[in-house]
């Protein structure tokens, strides 16, 4: 199955030099190596990529920078609980030469469905760049009901992904059945990643993408040519992987991060209020790596 952005996409850290200021030259550099190992797109300034904790100038320069290094597609997470700075930023990021912009839910505002409508009829007009949702209530205090998304897909042409993070594979099957043709679901949760497959998912907005993309490279071969037992194997593999990513004492891209720095990519600490990195974290890092390509 054609995935528009590409099947593996890792959610990309922002690198930081030691005095916590923005690292461009490393971001660069992580970009390009994340492709090198098979990531098929790249969203950056998301979650993982500490999107509330970098400036709105900050974000031009990456973006700006990170979009002409790569070739495969570049997807800006562009908006906040905001609706007019989340339209302003998604303007620069499509000024900038990024590929789409990534739309969460309004968080902590606890808006309401039809509020959430209006932000991002309100968002996708303000770009001609394809939007792809961002359903994770865990995070924002607030699910997109399926009866949302389906009228946004259906009446916002722009309007032309999500990224589910919902934890509910039984209500993106609805999605996936009565969406628009061409409108796609990724898995924004790498544990359920197998089974938003089963039910028609095209790819995966990853965490662990960031070390293990040649086994989620794989993974989906395998499930595309419909080798369900190997698919299986594979995503057995990558569970202690997805269970390293993120945890109450290491929040995601807390792990991320060590991650990195124990594969010699120069990323730096995560800004508060996600640091401090645990002690030994390095050391799970080197374990869970050695064992994933054992």
């Amino acid at each position: 199955m054609t995935a528009r952005f590409g099947r593996v996409i890792p959610a990309m850290v922002t690198p930081f030099s030691e005095s916590g200021a923005l690292d461009v030259d490393a971001s660069v550099t992580l970009a390009k190596w994340l492709v090198e190992q098979g990531s098929e797109g790249l969203v950056i300034t998301g979650t993982t990529g500490e999107g509330p904790a970098v400036t709105d100038e900050e974000d031009w320069e990456l973006w700006r920078a990170v979009a002409e290094a790569v070739t495969v597609p570049v997807i800006a997470g562009t908006t906040t609980n905001d609706t007019a700075h989340s339209m302003h930023q998604t303007q620069k990021a499509e000024e900038l030469g990024c590929d789409a912009i990534l739309a969460v839910t309004p968080y902590y505002n606890r808006p309401s469905q039809a509020g959430i409508y209006a932000h991002f009829e309100a968002v996708a007009s303000s770009t001609s760049l394809p939007v792809v949702l961002y359903d994770i209530p865990v995070r924002t205090g607030r699910k997109i009901e399926t009866s949302t998304m389906l009228e946004l897909a259906h009446q916002v042409s722009n309007i032309v992904a999500v990224k589910d993070a919902a934890g509910n594979p039984g209500e993106t099957a609805k999605v996936v059945r009565d969406a628009p043709e061409g409108f796609e679901v990724y898995s924004g949760d790498d544990a359920l990643t197998l089974p938003l497959l089963a039910v028609g998912a095209v790819g995966v907005i990853s965490v662990a993408a960031h070390w293990s993309a040649p086994e989620h490279i794989a993974m989906m071969n395998a499930w595309d040519s419909g080798d369900a037992s190997e698919a299986k194997r594979i995503n057995a593999l990558l569970l202690e992987s997805f269970d390293y990513e993120t945890g109450d004492a290491a929040p995601n891209p807390v792990p991320t991060k060590a991650m990195m720095r124990t594969l010699g990519l120069p990323v730096g600490e995560p800004r508060l209020p996600m640091g401090p990195t645990p002690q030994g974290l390095e050391d799970t890092a080197r374990e869970v790596y050695s064992r994933l390509k054992a």
